[in-house]
């Protein structure tokens, strides 16, 4: 085969091959998959703990959850960064000197496949202190995909509406990314959660065009006891 023909053979094929990854690629496709994946089984055991490095558009933060801290909890977090649920997910509530919130899909299909995955609750082992991570609830038993990251020390959250919100992680790395989150807009999107939900990231971008964005959330390293 001559040097012509084995570059156009070689082109042709890198062609094709990115035409068939290049879907996937696309927030689009990646949304699609976490819809269809969301009540697929997930045949994995939680570790003891485990590293997630969060890729936002403020750069990287690196979070350590500890299933001794809020077993149940923990356990919805292992499953939704494995079914990379919070990749393209804007960080709608940026309060400073309080709490960054997300978990809100920007797919409104992901988001009526969750809604109703609620988690019992975890008793608070450990406080809400500044760079460590909660689920947000609006009662008994309503947790599902959302969480903050407290900005501060905020104690009262330890024991807020009776139960709490029980921390189950801490960002051990990069705590300036999550510290320079835009919020301008402060709290203000939150209260349009309904509308967040059924528009997705279309709302959020139409009506507060500067939050910033999680890109992905990918695990990059486990803790498990030994195998006996």
């Amino acid at each position: 085969m001559n040097s012509r023909l084995r570059l156009a053979l070689f082109v042709s094929i890198t062609a094709i091959v990115a035409t068939a990854c290049a879907p996937f690629n696309r927030p689009g496709a990646r949304m699609r998959a976490q819809r269809d994946s969301a009540f697929m089984p997930l045949d994995l055991a939680t570790p003891d703990s485990f590293l997630v490095a969060f890729e936002t558009t403020r750069g990287r933060f690196d979070v350590m959850a500890r299933k001794a801290w809020a077993p149940v909890g923990t356990d919805r977090f292992y499953e939704l960064v494995h079914r990379h649920f919070y990749d393209s997910v804007i960080v709608f509530r940026v309060v400073k000197g309080f709490v960054a919130q997300f978990g809100i899909s920007g797919d409104p299909a992901v988001n009526a496949a969750w809604r109703n995955r609620r988690i019992a609750d975890d008793p608070v082992r450990e406080g809400n202190k500044r760079g460590r991570l909660a689920f947000a609830r609006g009662g008994p038993q309503t947790r599902t995909t959302q969480l903050f990251i407290n900005f501060a020390d905020n104690v009262r959250l330890d024991t807020s509406g009776t139960i709490g919100f029980p921390a189950f992680a801490e960002v051990v790395r990069g705590m300036e990314a999550v510290d320079s989150l835009y919020a301008e807009y402060g709290g203000a999107p939150s209260s349009r959660q309904d509308s967040i939900s059924r528009q997705g990231n279309a709302y959020l971008r139409r009506a507060f065009p500067k939050l910033d964005m999680i890109r992905t959330a990918r695990i990059v390293q486990e803790w498990r006891p030994p195998t006996p």
